[in-house]
């Protein structure tokens, strides 16, 4: 039994195997995203090596880094081997991940088409328990003017106020806007309540000489674009 503990130890692998002189050697871009956890958490335990801990904890949500993202400190560390310090090592790597991806959308400064309004706001709604509803406002070149958080709520819905989106809008000097909200049940069929809310705003704004250029329901990886599917 303890040779059998002993050959689970990373220490017993060769450099070669070891996730942190892999990368030392060969960079970070090989390593996989359990090899990657398992520098992060350090060791295992009794019967698991560091990357088959991280091996399974993945597992536990398919393999899928943003859902791991999801898991809290108390989930995390439900997993034999994982302590209060290796599940905030873990969350706050995660979430220093979430907040580049968020820096790198901030970039953008000029809409093209629905993926750049995608790429602008999924880093920050995409990942979201609750639903919020957003507005980009842009002048006549579809440079981003501002992006602001309009309404939070439940999963259920987000009460959207016009009024208050129409005085930004003329505030800021915009020609046109872009509305977006989130699916957190990652749907990405409209409701009536979402076509409502278009119309309205759409509306009102034209009354103003503004144009409502679309609405994105984001989910954590897809999208669906209003104007891309000829509904606005």
């Amino acid at each position: 039994m303890q040779e059998k503990r002993a050959s689970l130890s990373i220490k017993n692998w060769s450099d070669d195997d070891k996730p942190r002189e892999k990368l030392v050697q060969k960079g970070k871009a090989v390593l996989s995203d359990a090899e990657l956890i398992a520098i992060l958490i350090g060791s295992g335990n009794r019967n698991e090596s560091a990357v088959e801990l991280s091996k399974r904890i993945l597992a536990s949500v398919n393999n899928n880094l943003n859902d791991l993202g999801k898991l809290s400190i108390k989930q995390l560390m439900a997993f034999k081997g994982i302590g209060e310090a290796k599940a905030v090592t873990i969350a706050a790597a995660l979430e220093m991940g979430r907040r580049r991806r968020g820096e790198e959308a901030q970039k953008v400064t000029k809409i093209q088409s629905s993926k750049g309004v995608f790429e602008l706001l999924q880093p920050i709604m995409g990942e979201l328990e609750h639903e919020e509803f957003w507005i980009v406002y842009l002048n006549n070149s579809n440079k981003v003017l501002h992006r602001a958080q309009l309404s939070k709520g439940g999963i259920t819905g987000t009460l959207v106020d016009v009024r208050l989106v129409m005085k930004q809008a003329l505030e800021l000097g915009a020609v046109a806007l872009i509305l977006a909200h989130n699916h957190p049940s990652g749907t990405l069929k409209p409701s009536n309540a979402d076509k409502q809310i278009t119309q309205k705003l759409k509306v009102a704004a034209e009354a103003l000489d503004i144009k409502v250029l679309d609405h994105l329901i984001i989910t954590q990886k897809e999208y669906f674009s209003f104007a891309d599917e000829g509904v606005l």
